[in-house]
Formats: C-alpha cells, structure tokens, sequence
C-alpha cells in the first residue's frame, strides 16, 4: 500500500468494526479479529474508545505490530453518532532498533538471552516475541502499548533493589532484573540497553529475557535429567547466541547486503529456534516422566484458558490463512487443574490444528461446563490405526514431516493423566480431527457462587 493511500473503517456503539477497507480489513484480521468483532489492534481499538467517550476527532500516530513486522500508523478517529469513522494512513514499517555501539552490540546480541522485548521512554512495550508468548502463556501481540509491567512483575534483587528503577532514574542499562512472567510466573532475569533517539534523548530499553531454571530435587540425577543439563549447558546457551546474531544479521543484511543474505540470516534463525523448542520438548518429557512431578491443582477457568490459547496462535493462524473460533468472553467453565499447564496442553492442541488445517480452514476451539475442552480442525484427517500412535513418542500423524519433534502429543497426554483427566481423538480421513481434553469439573456448587 503507498504511504499516500488512506484505509477507512467503522467501529460501532460496541467496539465492533462493521466495515474496514481491504487493507485496514487485513490489518484486523491478523491480529486476531474480524468483521463483526472488536477491533483486535489495541492500539486502534483504544482511539476509537476514546473518541466515542469524548465526543471529539482524536488524531495520533502509533506503532503496531504485524505479524513479525511493527507497522507506523497515523490513525483518525471521528466520532459518528454512536459509532466511529477511522482514516488509517502511513503504512510504513518500521525497522527494529539496533545499537550502533559495537561494545552495545556485543552486550545485547550475545548476552545469555533467549528472546527479547522493546519498550518506549514511558515504559510501553512496542515489542515482544511472538514464540515466547505461545511458550509462556502471554499474548504478545495484545500486550503492545501497554505497560511493561504487564508482562513482567519485578522483583527484588539480593541487594534488595530494582535495576530497572535505578536504570530508568539514570537512563542507562541495567542487568539481572529478577522477574515473573505474567500470568505463568515463571521467573527470569530481565536485561537491556537504554535506547537513544535521534537527539540523543532516552527513548525507552530494548532488552532481552533468559529463563531461570529451577534446581532440580537432592535425589540422584536420573539419566534422563542428566541428558538434560547437558541439553542444557551445551546447546540451550549457544543456539540463543546463534538466533540473536541471525535476526540482527537478517535485519542488517535486508538493506545493506540484499535480500539474500537477509534469507540465509532467516534460514540460520529458523533452524535455532526449530532446535530450541526440540529442547524444551525434551526439557518437559524429563519433568513429566520424574517419579515426584506433581502439577499446582486449582479451580482454573478452562473458557478462559482456551480463550487464552486461541489468542496466542492467532497471527499464526492468519498468517496460514485459518481462523480460529474460540469461546465467547462471558462463557465460564471452571475445573481442576494445574493452570500453565492447561495452557501448554491447548497451546499445542490449537497449534497443531493449524498447522494441518489448508488455507480457509477453520479451526473450533470449545468448552462444556463438565470439563471438556474441544479443539477441531478441517484438515485431512487421521487413519483408525495412527490415532492411538501420535501420543507416543517421537510419533507424528505425518512420520515424513519435518517439522515438531513428536513429543507434544505425549507430553499433552501424560499432563492431563497427572491432573486426574486424559486426551482423546476423534477422526476419519477428509473429515478432520477433534481432540477432548478433560479435566475434573469444579464441583457445581463451587461454581454457582461465582
């Protein structure tokens, strides 16, 4: 679209976009929404709230993410009787921030980081990575504008201070921020470099995070958690290195080398982080196969973890062409469980019910009050005879694919069987596949009195 042309849309009484031009249109869709929905771009969707309360044209230029790319919008919105009437126009991408410091260079892009985040002088994130959200359980792309505190609850370090206060007061870096990632609470160390504009001012950090791995139990290792620490040691580090340098590469190499090398760079990072969840695929069938692995069992609300999950595979799922259908934002269904790992189970559900729907293809994500979640796809199928195989190891429905390690079906499996449930499949061939996922219900007494 040329920086000149000008994308319209509506946005009703209720938040809801009842008509958008194509590219305003696509824009919404790869985030999530659609026509008839709520405005799936935060920062759009806030505009136009905010003239509808006021009453008054609201004019202001934002960045937004789109897929892998953030996008530079100059967005209007008027309002319109109950509704509102947006102009989008500038269309321009906007190229990652990168130090040009060699030693700032070095620090950042080969720290012991294994994804990384941007945010602005006032502390709003403008970027988080996508994979690390559908690992952890938060929406990247939801989370663009917002507080950084959204995505990271800080803590105290030993000296019972907080880099990053100390950082921003003197606008410089800081490093080994204690954290927990919202909602999961895993914990991690946090670091960045205070960023730079044109005139030198601060303009916010741009960062990295690194997962804390917690020590394992005083018994004698296990072969299997052996195999894991030097997974650990040996290529977890490394290959977050490798990653790094690709996409600072590939960002570099588009514009001054050419596209081609800016290829290889996306080809080298593809094949790190394709390693890296193999890892965490291994890293999780040592936790779930140890004697003493027991899940934190509470009343969780699978509606909304199921909402959860769909949301996070949502631009990927645009980007193939498949949309996902999930549970309305009232609907409740409360069960038993271990809520990050619930959330772990329907991420790789959801996930591999895109990857085999064909382009146009709808995937149903469902709940039931009695403890069922539902997911459903239109892809090709599944032969009687494969379907008790996928949930063995290293098992996949395509044994020539190259992509996955074959672990996510078992690891699924054995989690739902530690909080008293199980995953099953329905299929036939050219007809798709559903999964059930079930989990113990909340007593209904319990849930009446919510």
């Amino acid at each position: 679209m040329s920086v000149a042309e000008i994308a319209h849309g509506i946005v009703d009484a209720d938040g809801r976009l009842t008509d958008a031009d194509d590219v305003l249109l696509g824009l919404v869709m790869r985030a999530g929404g659609g026509l008839g929905q709520p405005v799936a771009v935060p920062q759009i969707a806030t505009l136009a709230r905010l003239a509808r309360r006021l009453q008054v044209p609201i004019a202001r230029g934002v960045i937004v993410a789109d897929c892998d790319a953030d996008i530079e919008l100059f967005v209007s919105a008027q309002a319109d009787g109950a509704g509102v009437r947006l102009s989008v126009a500038g269309w321009r991408e906007r190229r990652p921030w990168r130090p040009t410091d060699e030693s700032a260079r070095f620090d950042l892009f080969l720290a012991d980081v294994e994804w990384r985040w941007e945010c602005d002088a006032a502390l709003r994130l403008g970027a988080a990575s996508i994979a690390a959200g559908e690992r952890h359980g938060f929406d990247a792309v939801g989370l663009l504008g917002r507080p950084i505190t959204d995505l990271f609850g800080f803590e105290p370090d030993g000296a019972e201070r907080l880099p990053i206060l100390d950082a921003l007061a003197e606008r410089r870096p800081f490093s080994a921020q204690p954290a927990k990632l919202r909602p999961s609470g895993v914990p991690v160390l946090v670091s960045a470099l205070a960023r730079r504009d044109s005139g030198g001012g601060f303009a916010g950090f741009a960062g990295g995070v690194r997962i804390v791995r917690q020590a394992v139990s005083e018994a004698p290792p296990s072969i299997g958690a052996t195999l894991g620490d030097r997974l650990e040691r040996a290529l977890r580090r490394p290959l977050g290195r490798i990653i790094a340098n690709a996409d600072s590469i590939g960002a570099e190499a588009e514009g001054a080398i050419g596209p081609d090398y800016a290829g290889y760079a996306a080809d080298i990072a593809s094949a790190g982080r394709h390693l890296m969840a193999l890892i965490d695929d291994l890293a999780d069938l040592e936790a779930v196969e140890r004697p003493d692995f027991t899940p934190m069992i509470e009343s969780i609300d699978l509606a909304d973890i199921a909402r959860r999950a769909a949301g996070l595979l949502a631009v990927r799922a645009a980007n193939m062409g498949v949309t996902i259908a999930r549970p309305g934002p009232d609907e409740r269904a409360f069960v038993r469980g271990d809520f990050r790992r619930v959330l772990q189970i329907l991420v790789n559900l959801v996930g591999n019910a895109v990857r085999y729907s064909p382009s146009g293809g709808m995937v149903t994500v469902a709940v039931d009050r009695t403890g069922r979640a539902l997911v459903a796809d239109t892809g090709t199928g599944i032969e009687l005879e494969d379907q008790a195989r996928i949930f063995d190891k290293f098992e996949r429905v395509d044994a020539g694919e190259s992509d996955g390690s074959g672990l996510g079906l078992y690891i699924a499996r054995r989690l739902a069987r530690t909080m008293d449930g199980d995953i099953s499949v329905e299929s036939a061939p050219g007809q798709g596949a559903r999964f059930t996922l079930r989990l113990p219900a909340d007593p209904p007494a319990e849930q009446d009195q919510r």
